[in-house]
């Protein structure tokens, strides 16, 4: 696992937008980079406007990270997906969102 998938702090102040609406902004995010691919923001949902988004039925499964829910954000389906409960070693991530680039997750 720790040779596939790699999670550190990403440093810095991160603003989450879709479209002109603030999602939120954090201090506290993750970066997590999967093999030789980009890192991932992975921003905790404490420091989300949670009242934004909606839950889905949509689910997916990642070898490595478990099972990921979903969520959109209004006319934005599955825009959003979390590790409710990540496998081990990727601890990091629970209680943390990503996003697909629809949303904008900039470092400010």
């Amino acid at each position: 696992m720790s040779d596939h998938i790699k999670i550190s702090p990403a440093h810095g102040r991160y603003r989450v937008k879709l479209g002109d609406t603030v999602i939120g902004e954090t201090v506290a995010a993750m970066a997590l980079v999967e093999g030789g691919g980009r890192a991932v923001i992975y921003v905790p949902r404490a420091d989300m406007r949670m009242d934004l988004l909606q839950a889905t039925d949509h689910h997916t499964t990642c070898p490595w990270k478990g099972l990921a829910s979903y969520f959109s954000i209004g006319n934005a389906a599955n825009v959003v997906w979390s590790y409710e409960n990540p496998k081990s070693g990727c601890d990091a991530i629970a209680g943390h969102l990503a996003f697909y680039p629809a949303v904008t997750v900039e470092k400010v």
